[in-house]
């Protein structure tokens, strides 16, 4: 992988980690064609670069993580599920990061689903974070372990997930961001704790792959929450799920008829 490819990457990061479209998904997809080599490394880097756009959460929303102690506990409660399922699947989720197929199957379901969200969940109870309860997190927090399929995204379904449970479209789609914030540096660390654990060392050229790729997921991430949460509220899931649909069959197609988008 070089700086350019590395960059690319971390745009792609940017502007899908928050949108329901799979920013895993998408980088997966955009590594196949640059034909950037499945190596420990390329697997980490697509991890700890969507550490940088989740830090923007921090920046645009910084006074809600000042608010009160009841916050942290949700987002801990939510946090669990992940945080079992993703250690007891870590491997099958390792083999499936390197599916084309699979992320064009799940971005085509995922997209026919966001099709029908605002008629399905359109009587909202819940407009305030601060009124989510206990309960609610938790199940929020199973619905984001469906995104350790790639290609569902992490977003959409913990967005899903929230107004399943009454929660505003506004309302859920910040208590998805401020959930990323926990699972995306405990996903980190146990990508690098895993990346050490094999015997893999970062290089200096590696590290400042890093850091640019954190930079540039972090800037580009910053304008995509602010213009996703706006155009959510008055335009809801539609435009998302046809996209998915759009890009699924595509993928699906070129696979069908013998391209080989594998990540070599």
């Amino acid at each position: 992988m070089n700086a350019f490819e590395a960059i690319v990457l971390a745009i792609v990061e940017g502007l899908t980690e928050f949108l329901p479209v799979s920013s895993t998904g998408h980088m997966i997809i955009a590594s196949s064609f640059m034909g950037i080599a499945s190596e420990p490394f390329v697997k980490l880097f697509t991890i700890a670069i969507q550490l940088g756009a989740i830090l923007s959460v921090l920046v645009l929303y910084f006074k809600r993580f000042f608010k009160s102690i009841n916050f942290y506990i949700k987002l801990l409660v939510a946090f669990i599920p992940a945080a079992v399922f993703g250690l007891l699947l870590s491997k099958k989720i390792d083999e499936l990061l390197e599916s084309p197929l699979a992320v064009g199957i799940s971005l085509l379901v995922g997209g026919i689903i966001l099709l029908f969200v605002d008629k399905w969940f359109n009587k909202p109870e819940v407009d305030n974070e601060e009124n989510v309860s206990y309960l609610t997190a938790l199940k929020i927090g199973f619905f984001q372990c469906i995104a350790m399929i790639p290609g569902v995204s992490r977003s959409g379904a913990t967005i899903v997930g929230g107004m399943s449970q009454k929660l505003s479209r506004k309302v859920a789609a910040e208590f998805s961001f401020f959930l990323a914030v926990p699972t995306m540096f405990a996903a980190t660390a146990k990508k690098l704790y895993d990346f050490y654990k094999e015997g893999n060392t970062i290089t200096h050229e590696q590290t400042n792959l890093l850091i640019i790729g954190n930079v540039v997921a972090f800037v580009v991430a910053l304008l995509a929450i602010k213009s996703f949460i706006g155009y959510l509220n008055k335009h809801g899931f539609k435009v998302f799920g046809w996209y998915r649909i759009a890009a699924g069959l595509i993928i699906i197609t070129l696979l069908l008829s013998g391209h080989n988008l594998q990540i070599i």
